[in-house]
């Protein structure tokens, strides 16, 4: 088991407001269960030393006080670039939407996968310095990827609205389609892993969907009104699967 580094805990216990919020919520689950690194702890905050194994030692996952459970809701550090950079391309679209406008929207054909490329990058190993630890605390799997995935769509979706807008690009048409990437993503990454599904199904859509309907310039069969009940069928379906095997990301994820 890793465990917490002597200056991550010394920083933590000296109050350090610079440390990332997924860095705390690791280093918090990771006492929960670890004696050593609660005493590391002890050594360097002596005022709450005989509170330690009461707090920590006392708690299951499914008793964790109000002050933890509020920095769930976060996204990895290492994945916020990604998530602006997918802003940004979002943006980009829009200006060409305006700029050269064609039959139909670059924001259209690009929202459907923009909240699925942040959920990848929000639990990417190779980006994260954390994911080793975060991995190993008793937290890590299903639970984990759902909050930060909610957490990614809160910032991507208001920001392909606010694109769409300009554009008519409305939410109707790409709202169900980029909720059905994103819990594909989170299914098929049962298998391969979340970052590699997303970059499977990213370049699926893109040569099979979006590249075609820009040369042809005309609207994707699937963005149209009728395909709706297929992506909700979809959702739905990749909805049962990660309730089935909920238990695999835990496995997947160290």
């Amino acid at each position: 088991m890793s465990h917490v580094s002597g200056d991550l805990v010394r920083r933590y216990a000296n109050g350090d407001t610079d440390i990332p919020a997924d860095q705390v919520w690791a280093l918090e689950a990771h006492m929960e269960t670890c004696a050593s690194c609660r005493q590391v702890l002890a050594s360097h905050a002596e005022q709450v030393t005989p509170l330690l194994d009461t707090v920590w030692a006392g708690l299951t996952p499914t008793e964790t006080p109000a002050k933890h459970r509020r920095r769930f809701w976060v996204v990895s550090s290492a994945g916020l670039p990604w998530i602006g950079m997918t802003i940004l391309v979002t943006a980009v679209a829009m200006l060409l939407d305006l700029i050269a406008p064609l039959s139909m929207s670059l924001v259209l054909l690009f929202a459907p996968i923009a909240p699925m490329v942040g959920v990848a990058a929000s639990w990417n190993k190779n980006a994260d310095p954390m994911h080793e630890l975060v991995a190993g605390t008793p937290r890590a799997g299903l639970e984990l990827v759902l909050r930060r995935t909610v957490s990614v769509l809160l910032l991507v979706i208001p920001a392909l609205f606010l694109a769409g807008l300009p554009v008519d690009a409305s939410p109707a048409m790409w709202l169900l389609p980029s909720l059905a990437f994103t819990t594909g993503a989170l299914a098929f990454g049962l298998l391969i892993g979340v970052t590699p599904a997303a970059s499977v199904l990213g370049v699926v859509w893109v040569l099979a969907v979006a590249g075609p309907s820009v040369i042809n310039n005309q609207l994707p069969v699937v963005l149209q009104p009728a395909s709706l009940p297929f992506w909700a069928l979809s959702i739905a379906g990749c909805i049962a699967v990660l309730g089935l095997r909920a238990d695999a990301y835990a496995r997947l994820l160290r």
